[in-house]
């Protein structure tokens, strides 16, 4: 029997979660490993024996499409997606089944109009919604780029046909085909037609203009996307997109490197360096690229969905040359900083990485539709019990009366009309009769209202972005009520929280705390609006310092008189304090009290300024110097140097240029060599040489992370470091990114010595990474600490506040980002993700085997949650010496070098735990099934999860990780392509329209502007949406039942027939006129509580995560509370009438005379009900409730009025009896009253004595209308310290500036930094435990550009072995850093420190 019930329930699930999209999905499968051509023939065996290219070697189209449906498969699929609905199969049955005569109700015809209408309503607007997308993804496909044409250029690779969409389908758009843009000449205003200047090629200089010549050369033609094929020539220009998986040619930049943001992908902001096949960097123009010299192949693996990983060869000349990752570029990511790229097409469309890592379009269901099916099944067996009910009795009834000799039964023992086969047929007609047990118009009724759901939506201002002029747009109407359910979030990062952008926030130098001057909106707007929209419109064409220093015609960064703000930079640094403190050191004297400070500026803000890889650009049009740096952090820090007046004027080769306050003229210092930041090192160096007659020496300049500065640090100076440490530790309360700084000066012998070393490990063969890490590390001690930056991440308005809400309303969020492990939690930190007081734990892909580091961070974390038992993992024995040692790495505590930081039972916190997993640990748990549940199990014994150095894929797999293993509600939230995979796998996704495409909202659910409406999508319109769709579904089962029951209790009175009590426009009418209006009030305008309450409060929003407005418990309360209500209805007016006539002739009363009163008793008694389970009684409300019964009385007088000469009717003249009896008048108060006085009476108890949250809200709001409800919670919660000690600060966090130095308040800050109870952050791959302190750097590891630069500082090194200018230099010389403060007066040396 178990076996059976396993296999019934095996086979529900399947037909359950029956996916309609796999039957209209395209499986092409693991494309084969391919060859491209260009410049020549495809080999004969690329075709089959009729001159047909091969299946395999034909490429995809570069037509991305995100929408569900076509002309031709929106008909089958639409309706087998409608048919996943129980009820409509059976409202189908029923409307068959009346097309035989022995059943027909009314006309056949009019009986299939009720199904086709709520299939016709849905079609609409499934296929208004896939309208949207095809117009989205027309945006996207009709994008345009630069393709090679002319020139008898010819593609002779083999791409397949654009699909025929949607829209293309109905508005057939006439446009040139490829072929004949290729063989037609273009006219001469043909602005599409983009010629190379052929006489600047030399300079490595493009023309993007056509001239007056024939145009039948070489060119580049603008073309869409969607007709870009594999093997085509293209060119990508400066801040655009890049279309497909292209492989770098040539660039504009020296030694061909290109940069691009990649954020699109990955959520790093920071620019990567890709370079050009060396094989093929000859083709620098049209000309160059149609030239059938140039022919070259480029055999590729298959495509895989491995964002960082491409192989594949060129072929030229018979030679090979690799190609990977660092020469390709992929679609989604934008080129940056650099004019133009040439570079050939290997991948397009389904092919391209960005789009393997998408799934298709998902067709989604809310839960409380998928709720309904089990309760639409409970509802047709208690049908088809009924049915067999009547049935059979009827069965009976016949054969007894039959042979008792009943008159009516005469001719009754035929094979066609005989007990038997009446009750077969009496079954039948059961079903009919009570088929408004699952109603057809709830289907209607629910769309209905979901529509009018995503227009309240719409409508919103409070979601409106006015800068942009956006509203919030619903895409899938059918999933508002999913809102208010949502369990898990979800969430990108880079331009999800953040804003992409940098703020120079603090700093701390010497001891003292810079906290800059505080925002003035108003003239921060007006004072670098052109910033800003510089920043927007990305224009990097201006001169860069390092690639044309040479050219006369671009202005000279050493002249330039203003530095303006970097792109990705929002604002200046600016300190009152700040500037005076420089001012005094400016005019300080070697030997006075602020000499010391006056060396600290000048060290700090020079480290700031040359310890980089930032390069400089001149604006020809103002003359002014903009930084171009790789990332946002460094562009802030250079920008923050500069605006304190230490300006990087560029590079001169290996000769950097710096303009300091304390210096008349530019100061020169010559760039030795570059200790390159790593994630493994933490930190940056440079040692530069000073060009200067009179100070010629060498200084080690480093910034880096705050535990890996600190224990380098020269002994003594504690009061600093401790001062220092307190300071980075407000910092990252903050949620700021800090480094610190710090310097040496090295001795020539010690330098010579060292870059001997250093030159040997950087050429050695073996180990190479790990011995230049080893000599780097030589270098890098005994250094001088200087300070700390702060850095925002300026994050979208309203973050903090948004997640600290969502996670006061039980809603657990995890970050899924492509970004590096640091930022991630500085990230987490600054938007209230990660609290002061939590204790982070870190599992990464290493050496260490990631499911030893989970199961050591359930023992050494929750050793009471029973997860290892669960899992079988417990250990079932003590441990050996042995066993112990091998199994995991003994937690250790990292000491900075000033005090015990961490104690050991840091772990255990009352403050929580975050859980920070990167990409290669992930990719490990989730091939696993065991492994998987262990990180589930771990993952919801934390706060929060953040997931870093994740690929689209995994952001995916992560998403339905969560939903499948615990059977929550998801919601996810991203705007880049890289999101949309995680969006289409959640239950429901949120795009927003950020800076980084519409990928995403074109994947989306529900678009939105700014994360921060997220708060009132889901606390307001959600809740608001699952209750009143939750209330309105169980009232509309209500109400059918109480009309079934009725009908049911007559049965019993006229021998189980299947008759009906009621004459039968009234049963017809019953879902459409009067006793719709109130379940659709409730589901319109109905309102648990007001928005401001729910947006107050955001606990309240636990009863949409608890289900409780829509479940099998209410659904069954409803259910029988319309079963007894049906009782007096039908029991007492039946006995009312039947005991005593109520005519005055004396005559018995006819069926439709009683049975009218039932009507009208049972519509009366079913909209006060619907009006008991309303909330808040409005005009619309009143209206919805008595429009029904309006309705009843109005056609009840004028139908029963109609004379046979008009229309028979069966109640003609009912009026003169209805009307006239007592009966009616009596009963119906009485009848009503008892009906729905238990309901009352559980109102009033529960309201009276029992009242939940909502009802005392709602008290308040009455008895006190006037109350702000923002400030009664602030009230609460400041009678409860504890409840609020957890929040954050705000997303415009306010500074003011602090006349004192902070070393006053050292007492304070010392006293909270040394509390021993700070929370950890402790890496379960090496077993360190530390406190964080806010350290994050970003920038490329290992990029071409920094091995260019490590090449060319390289070379320099070989050609001058013997380093002559450092042994000219003096033996003795002061360690302090730059000790000459002024110019005007000669050098001081102190022997001392």
């Amino acid at each position: 029997m178990a076996k059976h019930r396993s296999g019934f329930a095996a086979l529900y699930n399947k037909v359950l979660n029956f996916n309609v999209e796999s039957l209209f999905a395209r499986h092409p499968g693991p494309g084969a490993p391919r060859v491209v051509f260009f410049n020549q023939n495809l080999p004969d065996s690329y075709f089959d024996p009729k001159g047909k290219p091969k299946k395999e070697h034909v490429y995809p189209t570069n037509q991305v499409i995100s929408s569900k449906y076509t002309i031709i498969t929106f008909l089958p699929r639409n309706l087998l997606e409608q048919f996943r609905r129980i009820a409509n199969i059976f409202f189908a049955f029923i409307a068959i089944l009346q097309f035989f005569p022995e059943f027909s109700t009314i006309s056949p015809g009019l009986v299939i109009i009720p199904i086709l209408i709520v299939l016709s309503i849905t079609a609409i607007k499934d296929g208004y919604e896939d309208v949207k997308r095809h117009q989205s993804d027309r945006h996207v496909n009709h994008s345009q780029a630069r393709v090679l044409a002319g020139g008898d250029w010819v593609n002779p690779n083999m791409n397949g046909r654009k699909s025929r969409t949607f829209v293309r389908g109905i508005v057939p758009r006439r446009s040139l085909k490829r072929k004949d843009v290729e063989a037609s000449p273009a006219t001469k205003q043909d602005p599409d037609i983009e010629y190379d200047r052929a006489d600047s090629m030399e300079e490595g200089e493009h023309h993007v203009f056509g001239h007056t010549g024939e145009n039948v050369g070489p060119h580049w033609h603008k073309t869409r996307w969607e007709d870009i094929r594999v093997g085509d020539f293209v060119k990508i220009m400066d801040n655009e997109p890049i279309p497909a998986d292209i492989l770098i040619c040539a660039t504009s930049e020296e030694e061909n490197v290109a940069f691009v943001e990649t954020k699109n992908l990955d959520g790093e902001t920071n620019l990567k360096s890709r370079n050009a096949c060396p094989a093929l960097t000859d083709l620098h123009t049209a000309s160059d690229c149609v030239s059938k010299r140039n022919a070259f192949s480029v055999e590729c693996d298959r495509p895989d969905t491995n964002m960082y990983r491409f192989n594949a060869t060129v072929t030229r000349n018979e030679e090979k040359f690799p190609v990977d990752v660092q020469t390709v570029l992929l679609r989604g990511t934008v080129l940056r900083n650099t004019d133009w790229i040439i570079g050939v097409v290997l991948f397009t469309g389904v092919d391209s990485k960005i789009v393997m890592n998408s799934g298709g379009t998902p067709s989604k269901r809310s839960r409380v539709e998928r709720q309904i099916n089990p309760q639409v099944l409970i509802n047709l067996a208690l049908l088809a019990i009924m049915a067999v009910v009547c049935g059979i009795a009827d069965s009976k009834i016949e054969g007894t009366k039959y042979s008792e000799g009943a008159p009516w039964l005469y001719g009754a023992d035929e094979s066609s009309d005989n007990p038997r086969i009446n009750g077969l047929i009496t079954w039948a007609f059961a079903l009919i009769t009570f088929q408004n047990i699952v109603p057809i118009s709830l289907y209607i009724s629910i769309e209905f209202v979901k529509t009018c759901q995503a227009l309240f939506i719409y409508f919103d201002y409070d979601i409106f972005y006015a800068k942009k002029n956006q509203p919030t747009i619903a895409r899938s109407y059918n999933l508002s009520d999913d809102l208010g359910q949502i369990e898990y979030i979800f969430s990108d990062k880079t331009g999800t929280l953040t804003q992409n952008s940098m703020v120079f926030r603090e700093c701390s130098i010497a001891g003292t705390v810079y906290h800059g001057d505080p925002e003035e909106d108003e003239d921060f707007k007006k004072e670098n609006s052109a910033e800003i929209v510089r920043d927007a419109s990305n224009d990097s064409s201006y001169a860069s310092t390092s690639a044309r220093g040479d050219d006369p015609a671009v202005p000279s960064a050493a002249d330039a008189t203003i530095v303006k703000l970097s792109s990705g930079v929002l604002k200046h640094f600016r300190d009152e304090r700040l500037s005076q403190d420089l001012a005094r050191a400016v005019e300080a004297e070697p030997d006075s009290e602020n000499a010391a400070q006056a060396r600290s500026l000048n060290g700090f803000f020079s480290v700031l300024a040359l310890c980089h890889t930032v390069l400089t650009a001149v604006d020809p049009a103002t003359g002014a110097i903009e930084y171009k740096a790789q990332s946002p952090d460094e562009a802030a820090l250079v920008q923050a140097a500069a605006d304190a007046g230490f300006i990087f004027r560029g590079r001169e080769k290996e000769k950097l240029l710096l303009q300091t306050p304390f210096s008349k003229e530019t100061e020169r210092y010559e760039l030795l060599n570059i200790l390159e930041f790593t994630s493994a090192r933490k930190r940056m160096s440079v040692i530069v040489k000073k060009l200067d007659d009179q100070d010629g020496r060498l200084f080690l300049l480093t910034k880096g992370a705050d535990n890996v500065i600190f224990e380098r640090l020269k002994a003594g100076g504690d009061d600093l470091k401790r001062t220092t440490e307190a300071h980075l530790e407000d910092f990252a309360n903050a949620g700021l990114r800090t480094l610190t700084l710090a310097y040496k000066v090295i001795q020539d012998d010690e330098y010579e010595a060292w870059s001997e070393r250093y030159h040997e490990a950087s050429t050695a063969l073996d180990d190479r990474e790990g011995k230049v890490e080893a000599v780097c590390d030589e270098m890098e001690h005994e250094l001088r600490l200087l300070g700390a930056t702060a850095i925002e991440d300026r994050l979208q308005d309203g973050v903090p506040e948004t997640i600290a809400d969502l996670k006061v309303a039980g809603i657990k969020i995890w970050v899924a980002t492509g970004d590096k492990l640091e930022t991630a939690i500085a990230i987490g930190r600054s938007t209230n993700l990660i609290a002061e007081e939590s204790n982070i734990i870190i599992i990464r892909g290493s050496d260490h085997p990631v499911q030893q580091q989970m199961i050591q961070a359930v023992e050494e974390f929750f050793p009471d949650s029973g997860i290892l038992d669960e899992h079988g993992i417990v250990t079932r024995a003590p441990k050996s010496p042995s066993t112990e040692s091998a199994s995991a790495f003994p937690m250790r505590r990292l000491s900075t070098g000033v005090r015990d930081i961490v104690g050991d039972n840091n772990g255990d916190r009352t403050g929580g735990f975050v859980l920070v997993i990167d990409g290669a640990a992930l990719d490990h748990a989730l091939h696993d099934d065991d492994h998987k549940a262990l990180l589930l199990r771990l993952a919801t014994q934390c706060e929060g999860v953040i997931c870093c150095r994740v690929s689209p894929l995994q952001k995916a797999l992560v998403v339905k990780m969560v939903k499948d293993g615990l059977g929550v509600m998801t919601l996810a939230i991203g705007d880049g392509a890289n999101d949309v995979s995680m969006i289409q796998a959640a239950d429901v996704g949120v795009g927003i329209s950020g800076e980084e495409g519409l990928q995403a909202v074109n994947s989306s659910d529900y678009a939105i502007a700014q994360f921060r409406f997220l708060k009132k999508l889901l606390l307001v319109h959600g809740h608001w949406s699952y209750a009143r769709n939750g209330t309105m579904i169980v009232n509309f089962f209500y109400k059918n039942i109480v009309c079934i029951g009725v009908l049911w209790w007559f049965q019993i009175y006229c021998g189980w027939s299947s008759a009906y009590v009621f004459e039968y426009t009234y049963l017809l009418f019953w879902n459409s006129f009067w006793t719709i209006a109130p379940v659709l009030g409730i589901g319109l305008f109905d309102r648990i509580v007001d928005a401001d309450v729910l947006m107050a409060f955001p606990e309240l929003y636990r009863y949409g995560r608890e289900r409780t407005w829509f479940s099998i418990t209410s659904f069954s309360i409803h259910m029988l509370d319309g079963v007894i209500q049906s009782v007096p209805i039908y029991f007492i007016i039946t006995y009312t009438y039947f005991t005593t006539t109520s005519r005055s002739d004396g005559y018995s009363i006819a069926l439709y005379e009683y049975s009218t009163t039932m009507v009208f008793a049972a519509v009366i008694a079913v909209s006060l009900f619907n009006g008991l389970n309303t909330n808040v009684w409005t005009a619309w409300v009143f209206f919805a409730i008595f429009i029904g019964i309006i309705i009843l009385w109005l056609f009840t007088v004028i139908y029963d009025a109609i004379s046979p000469g008009w229309i028979v009717t069966n109640v003609y003249g009912n009026n003169h009896y209805l009307f006239t009896s007592a009966y009616f008048w009596l009963s119906q108060p009485l009848v009503i009253a008892i009906a729905i006085l238990p309901r009352y009476l559980y109102r009033a108890w529960q309201l009276g004595y029992a009242p939940g949250d909502l009802e005392i809200l709602r008290y308040i709001r009455k008895t006190q209308p006037d109350i702000d409800m923002a400030t009664l919670r602030s009230e609460s919660l400041r009678s409860k310290p504890y409840a609020s000690s957890r929040r954050r600060p705000s997303s415009h966090m306010s500074r003011t500036s602090i006349a004192c130095s902070s070393v006053d308040n050292l007492s304070l800050d010392l006293r909270r930094t040394q509390d021993p109870r700070c929370a950890s952050r402790t890496d379960m791959s090496t077993g360190i435990r530390s406190v964080h302190r806010g350290f994050d750097f970003a920038t490329e590891e290992g990029g071409v550009a920094m091995r260019r630069m490590q090449t060319n500082l390289s070379e320099r090194r070989q050609s001058s072995r013997n380093l002559p200018s450092l042994r000219q230099s003096s033996p003795k010389r002061s360690l302090r850093l730059f000790t000459s403060l002024r110019r005007k007066k000669s050098p001081t040396f102190k022997k001392e420190d």
